[in-house]
């Protein structure tokens, strides 16, 4: 009888709408009763120390805390009316879509292969979806794209992008910012641009009304089980973003540990880590080419490593029952046969490569892979 009520019930726009396929909803913690090793959400392998005064949880927090706004707006460069503090940059890409499109009407535009949450979201707001793919090499199809104007509120672009590691060259998103200047706003997501941080556009914000920025704690600064993203943008649309954001946003927690990672020293030390990761996805690169059918695909601008294999999942399937978890990526457009690695610690990388080393000494298996 209840499934009979929510399908009466439910929005026409949700009915067919499958939820994003986030790592721990493809695997649950701790599902298999043994220890995983988790290389495949994009995480730090780091966890930092940090302090909580609980003197006042007894009370709501500020909808946007003085002390992380302006901590974030220090570190960005820009000044505290360009910044937005939300849960997480998903909560970015939500507010964008609600403040700025109309259900039923308005549209987006992706440009796959991408992070699947700009679609997502949209399809739950009932907003339309654009595609322009990228280009082979993972580079903007400008042509595509210049199409569209005048048709979509939103343009979406990851640089680095998830799942590719490619970063958008200067001239094409100048390019496209320039297009779109007087019909729509273009989201440049920067989740991973601390492992990039040359090709940040924070500082080109005074130079184009229309551009936002999306940011995030998760990656470099590991703090994914945080929650805490940031919109930075000129601060008319900033403005425009409180009119629909919750009341209370971001935990008291929260904005305390945010707070701590954004100081001098909190800086410091991630991107000390960030080096490390780097020197470790240099090594295991070489390592990888040097192992069986596996073709290194896209950039490595970010904290993760995107491989093709005809062995793709009979490898997934081995790593799994070993309880090494990395991140199918084949159903994404032009990604046939690809896996994505997130880097890990020294210990997880090398029993990574083990594993997969172990796996391709094992020809019977990738016979029978290669036939399917």
């Amino acid at each position: 009888m209840i499934n009979a009520l929510l399908d009466k019930l439910l929005a026409e726009n949700l009915k067919q709408l499958k939820p994003y396929e986030s790592a721990r909803r493809l695997f649950a913690a701790g599902e298999s009763g043994q220890q995983q090793i988790w290389l495949n959400a994009n995480e730090s392998p780091f966890s930092n120390e940090y302090s909580v005064d609980d003197s006042r949880f007894n009370r709501y927090p500020d909808c946007q805390p003085e002390t992380v706004i302006k901590s974030y707006a220090c570190y960005s460069g820009l000044a505290a009316a360009n910044t937005l503090v939300t849960r997480g940059a998903d909560e970015g890409i939500e507010l964008l879509i609600r403040a700025f499109c109309t259900p039923g009407n308005d549209k987006i535009l992706i440009c796959p292969p991408t992070y699947g949450m700009y679609a997502i979201s949209a399809e739950t707001y009932n907003v339309g979806i654009e595609i322009a793919p990228l280009n082979k090499d993972f580079s903007l199809d400008l042509p595509a794209i210049f199409e569209y104007r005048n048709k979509v509120n939103l343009v979406f672009i990851c640089s680095p992008n998830n799942p590719t590691g490619t970063s958008i060259s200067e001239s094409d998103l100048s390019a496209v910012i320039a297009h779109f200047a007087d019909s729509a706003l273009v989201v440049v997501d920067e989740a991973y641009i601390e492992f990039d941080w040359q090709s940040s556009w924070a500082a080109k914000l005074k130079d184009y009304p229309n551009l936002v920025i999306l940011r995030t704690l998760s990656k470099a600064f590991a703090l994914a089980g945080l929650r805490c993203g940031f919109t930075l943008a000129d601060s008319e649309i900033i403005q425009t973003l409180l009119k629909v954001i919750a009341p209370y946003p971001i935990p008291e927690p929260v904005a305390q540990i945010a707070s701590q990672a954004l100081t001098k020293d909190g800086v410091a030390t991630m991107q000390q880590q960030v080096e490390f990761l780097r020197e470790q996805k240099l090594a295991m690169k070489e390592q990888l080419v040097a192992i069986g059918d596996i073709t290194l695909v896209g950039d490595d601008k970010a904290n993760f490593i995107l491989f093709r294999t005809k062995a793709k999942t009979a490898l997934m399937q081995y790593l799994v029952e070993n309880n090494v978890l990395i991140r199918d990526q084949s159903k994404q457009l032009n990604l046939e046969n690809c896996l994505r690695i997130t880097l890990g610690d020294r210990a997880e990388n090398a029993k990574l490569i083990d594993l997969i080393s172990h796996f391709f000494e094992q020809p019977i298996q990738n016979k029978q892979e290669s036939a399917v």
